[in-house]
């Protein structure tokens, strides 16, 4: 039988069933402070695979770190099988100013769209690259923890590049989270990193600015701390019995904009991951003597997981996210 090894990420090496901090090491900036990412490992006594886990690769999304803070605590190494790797923050100078990029950096702003970076590129693309390096050496499966950030909230959703194995990941997050859908970034996330290296990943959706308050803010990060946990459980890394959602289903992501300018409504009876058809109501735009400009309808049967969080809005503004449901997933397949 094998047996344990010990796991190395940037300035952190763990042996069997230790627990230890460390950073990936970027640059340094003119002022001198220290470019870094920070991660735990959480290494098991029995040998297993590598879960890793992403959060905060856009600086106004809080979920992912609060998430990985609580799993750290709950997971103990001496009765896991494999290893458990956490970045909370991969992008650290975006999260220091609750912004979707690093401020710093014009040219490659968003970190989901440009990973895994260059080695010689633009600061943010430095940044992806050297986190890119350790999570594709070490790294068997991974999960991009997001939310709505400062613009809307989301609900349970998540995106798969439609294998077997990224499904089969999806379903492992558990119990509410049916609404899957396929990816629509081909590139640029380290979802698809890990396909192009063939490996698994996924990206999941849940909180946003109109869930901030300290209960519910709370409550979002107990649920993606728990699909951590569930995950460990599925793959045997952790003692427990998996959930899984009942209602899965396959579709498309579409965004709805706003066709007028003015306060975005939405109508009595909308909720997230409810059943719709098409056509059916889903908020109407009010001028400022609330007189209706305009109305957004479901594009398809469907569901909407994604609302904008502020009710001023301007033509062409983001508005919802929608499901266009194709049809029940069945799994295993």
């Amino acid at each position: 039988m094998s047996e344990a090894k010990t796991v190395t990420v940037g300035t952190a090496t763990a042996r069997p069933g230790e627990v230890v901090r460390g950073v990936i090491p970027v640059t340094e900036l003119a002022g001198g402070s220290k470019v870094e990412i920070p991660l735990v490992i959480v290494n098991g006594v029995k040998p297993g695979p590598v879960f890793w886990v992403d959060g905060a690769i856009h600086g106004d999304e809080p979920e992912g770190p609060l998430a990985c803070a609580i799993a750290l605590k709950e997971v103990d190494p001496q009765q896991l099988s494999g290893t458990l790797v956490m970045v909370p923050v991969m992008n650290v100078m975006a999260f220091e100013n609750a912004n979707r990029g690093n401020p710093l950096d014009t040219f490659s702003f968003d970190m989901n769209r440009i990973y895994p970076g260059r080695a010689n590129g633009y600061l943010s693309e430095r940044v992806a690259w050297a986190h890119s390096q350790w999570m594709s050496k070490v790294a068997d499966f991974e999960i991009s923890i997001h939310s709505g950030g400062a613009h809307s909230f989301l609900a349970k959703a998540i995106f798969v590049d439609e294998s077997p194995a990224s499904v089969e990941l999806a379903m492992a997050m558990g119990e509410g989270w049916g609404c899957i859908m396929s990816n629509f970034l081909p590139k640029g996330s380290p979802m698809a990193q890990m396909k192009e290296i063939g490996k698994t990943g996924i990206t999941v959706e849940l909180g946003g600015r109109s869930a901030t308050s300290p209960e519910r803010f709370a409550h979002v990060a107990r649920e993606l701390a728990n699909s951590i946990l569930n995950i460990l459980r599925h793959y045997k890394m952790y003692p427990g019995t998996a959930t899984y959602p009942t209602d899965a289903t396959k579709g498309q992501q579409e965004a709805l904009l706003a066709p007028a300018s003015g306060i975005f409504i939405p109508t009595p009876g909308v909720d997230f991951l409810k059943p719709m058809t098409k056509g059916q109501s889903i908020a109407r735009i009010v001028n400022i003597f609330g007189d209706e400009l305009a109305e957004l309808v479901a594009p398809a049967d469907g569901m909407i997981f994604g609302l904008r969080a502020l009710p001023n809005v301007n033509t062409g503004d983001w508005c919802c996210f929608f499901n266009k449901v194709e049809g029940a997933r069945v799994w295993p397949a």
